[in-house]
């Protein structure tokens, strides 16, 4: 079994930046982070590996170990439904005993004081269950006898019997359901760990895409945090020359040095969260599965994100999740197999009647032994026809003598009828598990309401952080105007430099929540399979 992801229908967005403009109107030597795609970070001696999000969804669901482990799962239990059927193969079963006895005399008729009797006999039988809950059986017996007895008129002899038998419960156990039981059982088992790994492929599209999208604005907040920087280092050295010539207080530059000191911290913080990110989707993706130097590599982004808005009607999504989330279509599989269950324990319930069939034809045959005046009582032999095992055979398969009889049995347990603990405990099985539905599709409601509030919330701060961000923008290059004449100070122009830089950390957020929590929408509508085409295919051994 294998995860395969069929191109298109994948919600990637590469458009252009929203922050496009954060710097427009500063040096050229301040560009914003959004100027600069993921992939443009600056080079270093680690191997760089450039993962677009449907490369980092397809890696995960492809090495993703914990997804290994859940795809087992569904295997597991086909070979459980294949044995299950297996109780309707045919049965072939073959006996043989050979005995050669000796006894006492107990009469004077006797050949002689020891009795000698030699006798092998040999059964083929093949029995079959029958869907009904029934079992027909076919068997042939064969046996030959030899003794040393006086007036016998066959010795040795042979016999064939052909016979069938048919048994089938008319109450208890009877129907295709009853007889069909461990197939049904095994079936149900076998659709809810589907279900299962179906609910488990959710959760590693959403890890994948969350963990992807915090990759990508840790490393977008480390530029903007290097950007502001470097205006706080530029305003510093600028400081420093007009200090050299006179036109500043040294008091300035402390200011200037402060900031530059404290923004430079900040990085280190910035650094560490991109390394941890970038270590949790390597691991998402299992990385270390296609190459040794999984330690050095660096993951480079290669998506942006994009406010593409997604209008969520409630009551459509709720309809859709209730169809199709996985996990509440387990729990109505186990209702449905509970139910069944009850439908076999007051099935035990009833008395056990049986209905049986037998048909059987015998033959005979053996050495003939001619007797004086056909007289046994004489003890005097004039001769011997021979006989043959094979015209016993014949007269069984020929049905020369046929033979039936018809028969009933009926058994009531006690226990049936003082006792319906087993009835009673499949009952309160089905109960819980009908409540256990209705408890989920009340926590889907819930889950479903605070999933699509954070759709729209998130992309409504987006616009109003894009909005704040603006005006920031616009402040510090007002502020940076007022400093070229003398009307404002490096405290002013430092504090509206870490606004701009703020109101970017916090608009590039905002985005990634948004991103985020369409993620989470799908999970929770249980449809992230189907935006990604996700399908999984049975591979041959």
């Amino acid at each position: 079994m294998r995860i395969h992801k069929k191109e298109g229908k994948t919600r990637i967005n590469r458009a252009v930046p929203v922050l496009a403009a954060a710097f427009l109107a500063l040096a050229a030597a301040a560009p914003s982070w959004a100027q600069t795609p993921p992939q443009a970070r600056p080079p270093d001696a680690d191997p760089i590996l450039r993962l677009s999000l449907d490369e980092c969804i397809a890696r995960t669901l492809k090495n993703n170990l914990g997804l290994a482990v859940e795809m087992l799962t569904p295997r597991l239990l086909d070979e459980q439904v294949a044995l299950a059927g297996e109780k309707f193969f045919p049965t072939l079963t073959f006996a043989y005993s050979d005995q050669d006895t000796k006894t006492a005399s107990y009469s004077f008729l006797d050949a002689s004081d020891i009795v000698s009797t030699a006798q092998d006999e040999n059964t083929t039988t093949l029995s079959q269950f029958l869907p009904t809950g029934g079992t027909l059986t076919a068997s042939l017996y064969n046996y030959s006898t030899d003794s040393n007895r006086s007036f016998q008129t066959i010795n040795p002899r042979y016999g064939s019997t052909l016979r069938f038998n048919f048994s089938q419960p008319l109450l208890k156990d009877f129907g295709f359901k009853a007889g069909r039981r461990e197939i049904i059982v095994a079936r149900y088992s076998r659709d809810m760990s589907e279900e299962n790994f179906n609910a488990a492929l959710e959760n590693a599209i959403y890890n994948a895409e969350s963990a992807y999208w915090n990759l990508v604005h840790s490393i977008e907040s480390l530029g903007v945090r290097r950007q502001s920087l470097k205006l706080a280092e530029e305003l510093l050295e600028k400081n420093k020359a007009e200090l050299e010539a006179g036109t500043l207080a040294p008091i300035e530059i402390l200011t200037a040095e402060a900031e530059v000191s404290l923004r430079r911290a900040e990085i280190l913080e910035a650094e560490a969260l991109v390394r941890n990110n970038e270590e949790l989707v390597k691991t998402i993706i299992n990385l270390a599965a296609e190459r040794d130097d999984v330690k050095a590599v660096r993951v480079a982004p290669t998506d942006t994100p994009v406010a593409d808005r997604t209008e969520v009607d409630f009551d459509g999504a709720l309809v859709t999740a209730l169809q199709k989330r996985p996990d509440l279509k387990a729990l109505r599989l186990d209702v449905q197999s509970r139910e069944f269950g009850v439908g076999m324990a007051r099935n035990q319930l009833l008395p056990d009647v049986r209905l049986q069939l037998s048909y059987w034809s015998p033959g005979i045959s053996g050495t003939r032994i001619l007797y004086k005046d056909n007289n046994a009582l004489s003890g005097i032999i004039v001769g011997k026809i021979e006989g043959k095992k094979s015209d016993a055979l014949r007269d069984a398969f020929d049905f020369t003598y046929k033979n039936s009889a018809l028969g009933f049995t009926v058994s009531l347990p006690v226990n049936t009828i003082l006792s319906r603990a087993a009835y009673a405990q499949s009952r309160v099985g089905l109960d819980q598990a009908v409540l256990r539905v209705k408890n989920q599709e009340q926590q889907l409601t819930l889950e479903l309401g605070n999933a699509v509030r954070a759709v729209e919330t998130n992309y409504q701060r987006t616009e109003a952080y894009k909005a704040a961000r603006d005006l920031a923008q616009r402040k510090l290059e007002a502020e940076l105007e007022k400093f070229k004449v003398g009307l404002s100070t490096n405290y002013l122009v430092l504090q509206f430099q870490r606004d701009l830089a703020n109101a970017q950390t916090l608009e590039l957020k905002a985005l990634i929540d948004y991103k985020i929590s369409q993620a989470a929408l799908d999970k929770v509508m249980g449809v992230g399979r189907t935006r990604l085409n996700v399908n999984v295919i049975e591979e041959s051994e």
